[in-house]
Protein backbone atom coordinates (compact mmCIF):
# COMPACT_ATOMS: atom_id res chain seq x y z
CA UNK A 1 0.00 0.00 0.00
CA UNK A 2 1.22 3.50 -0.82
CA UNK A 3 2.50 5.82 1.85
CA UNK A 4 0.46 9.03 1.57
CA UNK A 5 2.33 12.25 2.39
CA UNK A 6 0.61 15.63 2.48
CA UNK A 7 2.80 18.67 1.74
CA UNK A 8 1.16 21.39 3.82
CA UNK A 9 1.68 24.93 5.10
CA UNK A 10 -1.05 27.54 4.93
CA UNK A 11 1.59 30.22 4.44
CA UNK A 12 2.14 30.85 0.74
CA UNK A 13 5.47 31.09 -1.04
CA UNK A 14 7.36 28.61 1.15
CA UNK A 15 8.11 26.02 -1.53
CA UNK A 16 5.20 23.57 -1.18
CA UNK A 17 4.76 22.92 -4.88
CA UNK A 18 8.50 22.95 -5.58
CA UNK A 19 8.89 20.36 -2.85
CA UNK A 20 5.91 18.28 -3.99
CA UNK A 21 7.16 18.09 -7.58
CA UNK A 22 10.86 17.58 -6.90
CA UNK A 23 10.52 15.23 -3.92
CA UNK A 24 8.18 13.12 -6.04
CA UNK A 25 10.59 13.17 -8.99
CA UNK A 26 13.47 12.26 -6.68
CA UNK A 27 11.57 9.31 -5.22
CA UNK A 28 10.70 8.21 -8.76
CA UNK A 29 14.39 8.38 -9.67
CA UNK A 30 15.03 5.96 -6.78
CA UNK A 31 12.75 3.47 -8.50
CA UNK A 32 9.57 4.21 -6.55
CA UNK A 33 6.18 4.52 -8.26
CA UNK A 34 4.86 7.91 -7.24
CA UNK A 35 1.51 9.63 -7.75
CA UNK A 36 1.22 13.40 -7.24
CA UNK A 37 -2.21 14.77 -6.38
CA UNK A 38 -2.38 18.46 -7.27
CA UNK A 39 -4.87 19.88 -4.76
CA UNK A 40 -4.14 23.56 -5.39
CA UNK A 41 -6.62 25.38 -7.69
CA UNK A 42 -3.66 27.26 -9.21
CA UNK A 43 -2.51 23.94 -10.70
CA UNK A 44 1.18 24.78 -10.43
CA UNK A 45 2.29 21.21 -9.79
CA UNK A 46 0.46 20.22 -12.98
CA UNK A 47 1.99 22.93 -15.18
CA UNK A 48 5.35 22.37 -13.49
CA UNK A 49 5.36 18.85 -14.90
CA UNK A 50 4.40 19.95 -18.39
CA UNK A 51 0.64 19.31 -18.23
CA UNK A 52 -1.17 21.94 -20.32
CA UNK A 53 -4.33 23.61 -19.00
CA UNK A 54 -6.56 22.09 -21.70
CA UNK A 55 -5.25 18.60 -20.93
CA UNK A 56 -6.71 18.70 -17.42
CA UNK A 57 -10.03 20.37 -18.17
CA UNK A 58 -12.28 17.29 -17.98
CA UNK A 59 -10.28 14.88 -15.83
CA UNK A 60 -8.84 16.41 -12.69
CA UNK A 61 -9.02 16.15 -8.91
CA UNK A 62 -12.14 18.33 -8.77
CA UNK A 63 -14.13 15.68 -10.64
CA UNK A 64 -12.86 13.03 -8.22
CA UNK A 65 -13.86 14.97 -5.11
CA UNK A 66 -17.41 15.63 -6.31
CA UNK A 67 -17.83 12.00 -7.43
CA UNK A 68 -17.97 12.48 -11.20
CA UNK A 69 -14.77 10.50 -11.92
CA UNK A 70 -12.77 7.75 -10.28
CA UNK A 71 -9.17 8.49 -9.37
CA UNK A 72 -7.99 5.94 -11.94
CA UNK A 73 -9.78 7.87 -14.71
CA UNK A 74 -7.87 11.06 -13.91
CA UNK A 75 -4.28 9.77 -13.56
CA UNK A 76 -1.92 11.13 -16.22
CA UNK A 77 1.59 10.06 -17.16
CA UNK A 78 4.57 12.39 -16.98
CA UNK A 79 7.94 12.27 -18.74
CA UNK A 80 9.22 10.08 -15.90
CA UNK A 81 8.02 6.48 -16.24
CA UNK A 82 7.66 6.13 -12.45
CA UNK A 83 5.89 9.46 -11.89
CA UNK A 84 2.17 10.08 -12.39
CA UNK A 85 -0.11 13.01 -11.62
CA UNK A 86 -3.75 13.90 -11.05
CA UNK A 87 -4.06 17.53 -12.11
CA UNK A 88 -5.95 20.52 -10.75
CA UNK A 89 -7.41 23.67 -12.26
CA UNK A 90 -9.45 26.65 -10.95
CA UNK A 91 -12.63 24.51 -10.86
CA UNK A 92 -11.27 23.12 -7.61
CA UNK A 93 -12.25 26.37 -5.85
CA UNK A 94 -15.87 25.27 -6.26
CA UNK A 95 -15.24 22.00 -4.47
CA UNK A 96 -14.96 23.86 -1.15
CA UNK A 97 -18.60 24.90 -1.56
CA UNK A 98 -19.95 21.77 -3.24
CA UNK A 99 -18.54 19.43 -0.61
CA UNK A 100 -20.17 21.23 2.32
CA UNK A 101 -23.49 19.35 2.11
CA UNK A 102 -22.05 15.98 1.04
CA UNK A 103 -22.06 13.22 3.71
CA UNK A 104 -18.59 12.25 4.97
CA UNK A 105 -17.12 15.10 2.95
CA UNK A 106 -13.81 14.92 4.86
CA UNK A 107 -13.19 11.36 3.57
CA UNK A 108 -13.70 11.86 -0.17
CA UNK A 109 -10.00 11.95 -1.01
CA UNK A 110 -9.15 9.10 1.37
CA UNK A 111 -11.78 6.90 -0.28
CA UNK A 112 -10.48 7.77 -3.74
CA UNK A 113 -6.85 7.01 -2.85
CA UNK A 114 -7.82 3.63 -1.39
CA UNK A 115 -8.91 2.47 -4.85
CA UNK A 116 -5.39 2.94 -6.29
CA UNK A 117 -3.10 2.72 -3.29
CA UNK A 118 -1.73 -0.74 -4.08
CA UNK A 119 -0.36 0.46 -7.42
CA UNK A 120 2.02 3.06 -5.95
CA UNK A 121 4.77 3.31 -3.36
CA UNK A 122 4.04 6.95 -2.54
CA UNK A 123 1.17 9.36 -3.00
CA UNK A 124 2.29 12.98 -2.57
CA UNK A 125 -0.44 15.59 -2.06
CA UNK A 126 0.31 19.22 -2.94
CA UNK A 127 -2.02 21.34 -0.79
CA UNK A 128 -3.26 24.91 -1.29
CA UNK A 129 -2.03 27.69 1.06
CA UNK A 130 -5.06 27.44 3.36
CA UNK A 131 -6.62 25.21 5.99
CA UNK A 132 -9.99 24.81 4.25
CA UNK A 133 -11.94 21.72 3.26
CA UNK A 134 -9.48 20.72 0.54
CA UNK A 135 -6.54 20.64 2.96
CA UNK A 136 -8.79 18.92 5.52
CA UNK A 137 -9.44 16.17 2.96
CA UNK A 138 -5.71 15.87 2.28
CA UNK A 139 -4.77 15.58 5.97
CA UNK A 140 -7.55 13.06 6.56
CA UNK A 141 -6.27 10.94 3.68
CA UNK A 142 -2.57 11.12 4.60
CA UNK A 143 -0.38 8.90 6.71
CA UNK A 144 1.82 11.92 7.45
CA UNK A 145 2.34 15.56 6.60
CA UNK A 146 5.57 17.27 5.58
CA UNK A 147 5.98 20.98 6.26
CA UNK A 148 8.21 23.19 4.07
CA UNK A 149 9.50 26.15 6.11
CA UNK A 150 11.15 29.14 4.52
CA UNK A 151 14.46 30.25 6.08
CA UNK A 152 13.20 33.76 6.77
CA UNK A 153 12.06 35.87 9.72
CA UNK A 154 8.40 34.84 9.68
CA UNK A 155 9.16 31.14 9.18
CA UNK A 156 7.18 29.98 12.22
CA UNK A 157 4.20 32.20 11.45
CA UNK A 158 1.15 29.98 11.12
CA UNK A 159 3.00 26.75 11.91
CA UNK A 160 1.34 26.42 15.31
CA UNK A 161 -2.08 26.73 13.64
CA UNK A 162 -1.20 23.96 11.18
CA UNK A 163 0.05 21.70 13.98
CA UNK A 164 -3.07 22.43 16.01
CA UNK A 165 -5.31 21.61 13.03
CA UNK A 166 -3.38 18.39 12.39
CA UNK A 167 -3.80 17.48 16.07
CA UNK A 168 -7.57 17.94 15.85
CA UNK A 169 -7.71 15.85 12.66
CA UNK A 170 -5.65 13.10 14.32
CA UNK A 171 -8.02 13.07 17.28
CA UNK A 172 -11.28 13.00 15.33
CA UNK A 173 -10.75 11.94 11.68
CA UNK A 174 -7.37 10.26 11.15
CA UNK A 175 -5.82 8.57 14.18
CA UNK A 176 -2.71 7.52 12.25
CA UNK A 177 -1.73 11.03 11.12
CA UNK A 178 1.73 12.18 12.20
CA UNK A 179 4.30 14.75 11.14
CA UNK A 180 6.72 13.34 8.58
CA UNK A 181 9.11 16.19 9.17
CA UNK A 182 10.02 19.79 8.49
CA UNK A 183 12.10 20.68 5.43
CA UNK A 184 13.85 24.04 5.44
CA UNK A 185 13.63 25.81 2.08
CA UNK A 186 15.02 28.90 0.34
CA UNK A 187 18.20 28.82 2.41
CA UNK A 188 20.71 31.56 1.58
CA UNK A 189 24.22 30.71 2.76
CA UNK A 190 25.25 34.41 2.63
CA UNK A 191 22.43 35.51 4.92
CA UNK A 192 23.05 35.37 8.68
CA UNK A 193 19.31 35.32 9.31
CA UNK A 194 18.96 32.08 7.33
CA UNK A 195 21.54 30.43 9.60
CA UNK A 196 19.75 31.76 12.70
CA UNK A 197 16.40 30.39 11.49
CA UNK A 198 17.95 26.95 10.84
CA UNK A 199 19.43 26.87 14.35
CA UNK A 200 16.15 27.98 15.95
CA UNK A 201 14.03 25.44 14.08
CA UNK A 202 16.43 22.57 14.80
CA UNK A 203 16.61 23.49 18.49
CA UNK A 204 12.82 23.56 18.69
CA UNK A 205 11.89 20.52 16.59
CA UNK A 206 15.00 18.33 16.85
CA UNK A 207 14.88 15.14 14.78
CA UNK A 208 11.68 16.24 13.06
CA UNK A 209 13.82 18.56 10.89
CA UNK A 210 15.28 16.91 7.79
CA UNK A 211 19.05 17.15 7.38
CA UNK A 212 18.64 18.14 3.71
CA UNK A 213 18.19 21.92 3.48
CA UNK A 214 16.91 23.29 0.17
CA UNK A 215 18.86 26.36 -0.96
CA UNK A 216 17.77 29.32 -3.03
CA UNK A 217 18.67 28.11 -6.50
CA UNK A 218 18.05 29.76 -9.86
CA UNK A 219 17.70 26.39 -11.60
CA UNK A 220 14.93 25.37 -9.20
CA UNK A 221 13.10 28.57 -10.07
CA UNK A 222 13.54 28.10 -13.81
CA UNK A 223 12.52 24.44 -14.07
CA UNK A 224 8.70 24.90 -13.77
CA UNK A 225 8.62 27.34 -16.69
CA UNK A 226 9.99 24.51 -18.83
CA UNK A 227 7.41 22.03 -17.51
CA UNK A 228 10.13 19.93 -15.92
CA UNK A 229 11.28 18.77 -12.52
CA UNK A 230 14.76 19.87 -11.48
CA UNK A 231 16.08 16.40 -12.39
CA UNK A 232 15.03 16.80 -16.02
CA UNK A 233 16.04 20.45 -16.22
CA UNK A 234 19.41 20.30 -14.46
CA UNK A 235 20.11 17.08 -12.61
CA UNK A 236 23.56 18.27 -11.51
CA UNK A 237 22.36 21.49 -9.85
CA UNK A 238 22.53 21.95 -6.07
CA UNK A 239 18.73 21.96 -6.02
CA UNK A 240 18.59 18.49 -7.56
CA UNK A 241 21.26 17.20 -5.19
CA UNK A 242 19.42 18.45 -2.12
CA UNK A 243 16.00 17.12 -3.21
CA UNK A 244 17.59 13.73 -3.84
CA UNK A 245 19.04 13.85 -0.32
CA UNK A 246 15.57 14.70 1.02
CA UNK A 247 14.02 11.77 -0.88
CA UNK A 248 16.58 9.38 0.59
CA UNK A 249 15.76 10.64 4.10
CA UNK A 250 12.03 10.16 3.47
CA UNK A 251 12.69 6.63 2.22
CA UNK A 252 14.86 5.85 5.27
CA UNK A 253 12.11 7.04 7.61
CA UNK A 254 9.56 4.99 5.69
CA UNK A 255 11.64 1.82 5.93
CA UNK A 256 12.34 2.42 9.63
CA UNK A 257 8.62 2.80 10.33
CA UNK A 258 7.81 -0.36 8.35
CA UNK A 259 10.46 -2.35 10.23
CA UNK A 260 9.17 -1.08 13.56
CA UNK A 261 5.64 -2.09 12.61
CA UNK A 262 6.76 -5.57 11.57
CA UNK A 263 8.66 -5.99 14.85
CA UNK A 264 5.59 -4.87 16.81
CA UNK A 265 3.36 -7.30 14.91
CA UNK A 266 5.84 -10.14 15.41
CA UNK A 267 6.04 -9.37 19.13
CA UNK A 268 2.25 -9.30 19.41
CA UNK A 269 2.06 -12.60 17.51
CA UNK A 270 4.56 -14.16 19.92
CA UNK A 271 2.35 -13.33 22.85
Amino acid sequence: MAKVICIANQKGGVGKTTTSVNLSAALASLGKRVLILDMDPQGNASSGLGIKKHESQENNIYHVLIGEKSLAETVQKTNNQNLFIVTANPDLVGAEIELVDIPQREYKLKQAIATLSEHFDYVIIDCPPSLGLITLNALTAANSFLVPLQCEYYALEGLSQLLNTAGLIKKSLNHDLHIEGIVLTMFDTRNNLSHQVVTEIKNHFGEKVFQAIIPRNVRLSEAPSHGQSIFEYDGKSIGAIKYLELAKEVEQRTLAAQNAQRASEASAGGI
